[in-house]
């Protein structure tokens, strides 16, 4: 399959420059970039979708280049905004690059024979053009009429309160100069982003075949939103970050766990590089037996996979597995800590638990799980209370330091889903 073909079966192309010649252009190898700014110190879900279309064009072996807006990203895109963003420190941005970057290298192959990925900053060559040489050689190839007329601008024109900027109004002149310097000196050909980039690419198309009488093309991915309705990559927690101190690998996992039944075949599509077939037997199982929900896991697998690694997922599916009752035989510690950051914690001071140890009922209470002592026993003598993921019956059960993991965490749950992780206090 082509990458044309590939793209639209995936329903990733939301529309493209000249679809014929595009078409016939993409039997070959092409070289592309997509752009992304350092608005934050890492990627989010959100941003998935066109970087790993860039991963898809290498795999069927384009020339893929990543460029990070060291220069855009000091203005800021109003594309998709209702309101200024913040304008953030050079400081900042660079940060923010150098941990991007180390997140990209798991979405691109920067060391494939045939044709590795590329990296670029476009501060390296827009710092050295002066302002009055920007206006001359750029800024007088697009009118204002043009410029007004691109959808990102018009409706924050329209906005009598709030506006635009003079900086985030120049924007498309800076993406623009972009794709005509890659044009000119990398001979990029095709540049790729979402949906609400069309008129930035196509600005920069303009601008390469007034200045260099050469011809480029644009594609554009779709901006995805879930069934509801709902924005993607947002859960009330906030935003589904790539980095795991941002969002735990866990939480990554559950994100997508649990997509909506009516979008998890459209998203293994989406964001997965499973084939056509498997991703057709996916489906045909969650139509036949939605409740076991491997479409599902299938798709948290494959993203957590791709961008924590395996063993990060098999930590994530353990995690998951004991925040589902299963046992805690052979778990690690540090799958133990990503059970203990998603449910509340309690510390307790070492000496209760020496000796003979400590009720249960009185745990319960400590815990917060059981209002009194006489619920605890109450719900103990009902079989709903469990000490490490093991059924406890009887009331007089005593907590002691052996029922420690790792010499410091318990794990209490009454019922299905209340649970508590019980710390020793450090010395």
């Amino acid at each position: 399959m082509n990458i044309f073909d590939e793209l639209e079966w995936r329903g990733l192309l939301a529309d493209c420059t000249d679809r014929p010649e595009l078409q016939k252009r993409l039997q070959t190898p092409i070289t592309l970039y997509c752009g992304f700014d350092p608005t934050a110190d890492s990627l989010h879900a959100g941003n998935l979708v066109p970087l790993l279309a860039l991963r898809r064009f290498q795999l069927l072996g384009h020339h893929p280049i990543a460029v990070a807006g060291g220069a855009t990203g000091s203005i800021g895109d109003p594309s998709g905004r209702a309101t200024e963003r913040q304008l953030l420190s050079g400081e900042t941005i660079e940060a923010n690059i150098a941990q991007i970057n180390r997140q990209m290298r798991r979405l691109l192959d920067f060391a494939a024979p045939a044709n590795p990925a590329r990296l670029l900053d476009n501060a390296d060559w827009t710092r050295p053009v002066g302002c009055l040489d920007f206006l001359r050689d750029i800024g007088k190839h697009f009118t204002i009429n043009q410029m007004v007329g691109k959808e990102s601008v018009r409706a924050r024109m329209e906005d009598r309160e709030g506006g635009i900027s003079y900086t985030e109004f120049s924007y498309m002149l800076l993406q623009a100069f972009d794709f005509y310097h890659l044009r000119k000196e990398m001979n990029c050909e095709l540049q790729i982003g979402g949906s609400d980039q069309w008129g930035n690419i196509t600005a920069g198309i303009d601008l390469i075949r007034k200045k260099l009488g050469a011809g480029a093309w644009g594609l554009t991915t779709p901006l995805i939103t879930n069934a509801d309705g709902s924005k993607f990559g947002k859960t009330a927690a906030g935003a589904i970050w790539v980095d795991a101190a941002k969002t735990s690998v866990y939480r990554f996992y559950q994100f997508w766990v649990r997509t909506d039944d009516r979008d998890v075949a459209r998203y293994l599509k989406l964001f997965t590089f499973l084939s056509q077939d498997e991703i057709a037997a996916l489906a045909a199982d969650h139509a036949a037996r939605p409740e076991a929900r491997a479409a599902h896991k299938a798709l948290a697998r494959a993203m957590t996979d791709l961008i924590h690694g395996p063993t990060a997922t098999a930590e994530a599916v353990r995690a998951s597995e004991i925040l589902f009752g299963g046992g805690l035989e052979g778990i690690s510690e540090k799958t133990f800590n990503e059970i203990a950051g998603e449910v509340p914690g309690r510390e307790i001071e070492e000496g209760p638990l020496g000796g003979e140890g400590m009720p249960l009922v009185e745990l319960l209470v400590l815990g917060g799980l059981c209002s009194s002592k006489g619920q605890a026993r109450k719900d103990i003598e009902g079989g709903g209370v469990y000490v490490n993921n093991i059924r406890e019956a009887g009331p007089q059960r005593r907590v002691t330091a052996a029922d420690l993991h790792f010499g410091k965490h318990l794990l209490l749950r009454k019922g299905k889903r209340n649970y508590v992780v019980m710390t020793l206090k450090a010395p």
